[in-house]
């Protein structure tokens, strides 16, 4: 049934800033989070879903969200992972062949709150300018005061583990059991399609909870050690840390993805910090050093490593930068099989301009079970 809401509903921001739109769908509600935004033109389903943006009011800057529907096979985790939407125009019908159900009929199924009828342009824009901070967005509009007060309660980004809310509670297996390498990857917040291209390539993967040992993962005797990507601030994550350390010592090795970038760092004493207002978007361009071609990347993160510390790191060697603002996009450990990148390969947004990276851990996984024959 084609629908559009008539209820009034605000975003107010942590700042007391105030934008106004309308509710999707005939629902009243309340959300909380920290209102980040995404360039991407298509993909709505993928980052609704991405454990990485769990906790945050999502801006979409693309005018039109929904026209192409919902698909059950364009998730990347069990459930949507952001707290609201916020976009400019809902579309309540779909016109998509493949699409199985209406963006609203999927937004309910998850209990969503979303709005719609907002100036999209003017908030990009203030957060642009005043970096990304924590908003409420309700239909309550005649009770600030109250949502003020329930707003300033709500936890900073900054400091906050979220890895333990989108972990999964106990190690599962994916791929075939026959497969030639097996490959232990430490949940801090896992998309599906990581796996996929994991399985594609031969792994056998075991996949642990985000607090598991070092001890617990080699006991499975693995050929190669990967670090998902993830919500939340990177250093909280002192048992990720702690296993990082282990898995580079073990000498195999390791890939890291976004968080696990972040958290690669830290276990080589390099210190992470909060962007203004984060790397959100299918079209950010990369530079590699190693081979000079310009990457365009998939990237969803609030914080990065620092890059002096990085530099002065005389294990460390960036490969990767991120030519709109120079950050480090990706680095590997020299003498080790130890490499990772702050973007999402498996996305593949070029399309196919960082599919090399998953080729180049698997050189390696080869290289090493060949050295142990």
């Amino acid at each position: 049934m084609k629908y559009r809401s008539k209820k009034k509903a605000l975003i107010l921001l942590a700042d007391g800033t105030i934008f106004y739109g309308k509710a999707v769908g005939d629902k009243e509600g309340t959300a909380f989070g920290e209102v980040c935004f995404n360039t991407g033109m298509t993909g709505y389903q993928e980052i609704f879903t991405d454990p990485s943006y769990y906790g945050q009011l999502m801006v979409t800057t693309n005018a039109h969200i929904g026209n192409y529907g919902t698909n059950v096979d364009e998730v990347e985790s069990d459930s949507v992972k952001i707290s609201g939407l916020i976009c400019r125009n809902f579309s309540y019908e779909y016109s998509r062949d493949a699409a199985d159900k209406s963006l609203q009929a999927f937004l309910d199924e998850n209990n969503l709150f979303a709005i719609s009828d907002v100036d999209t342009r003017a908030l990009v824009s203030y957060i642009r300018d005043n970096g990304a901070m924590n908003a409420v967005i309700s239909t309550d509009v005649n009770n600030i005061e109250d949502l003020k007060r329930r707003l300033a309660e709500v936890p900073s980004m900054e400091g906050l583990e979220l890895s333990s809310k989108v972990s999964t509670k106990e190690a599962y297996f994916v791929g075939d059991e026959t497969a030639p390498y097996k490959i232990a990857a430490l949940d801090i917040g896992i998309k599906k399609n990581i796996l996929r291209n994991l399985v594609k390539r031969g792994a056998y993967v075991k996949v642990f909870p985000y607090n598991t040992s070092f001890d617990e993962m080699s006991a499975w005797e693995p050929d190669a050690y990967f670090i998902s990507n993830g919500p939340g601030d990177p250093e909280p994550l002192v048992e990720a840390i702690e296993a990082a350390k282990r898995m580079i010592e073990s000498a195999k090795p390791v890939f890291g993805i976004c968080l696990g970038h972040q958290v690669i760092a830290l276990a080589n004493g390099i210190s992470t910090y909060k962007m203004h207002n984060g790397h959100r978007g299918i079209n950010h361009p990369v530079l590699n050093l190693v081979t000079g071609k310009g990457e365009i990347t998939s990237q969803n993160h609030g914080f990065a490593i620092n890059r002096e510390e990085t530099e002065a790191n005389t294990d460390i060697e960036i490969t990767h930068v991120h030519l709109n603002d120079d950050t480090v996009a990706g680095m590997r450990m020299k003498g080790k099989d130890v490499f990772s990148v702050q973007y999402h390969p498996e996305a593949s947004p070029g399309p196919h301009d960082a599919d090399y990276l998953f080729d180049q851990f698997f050189d390696l996984i080869k290289k090493g079970t060949a050295q142990a024959v």
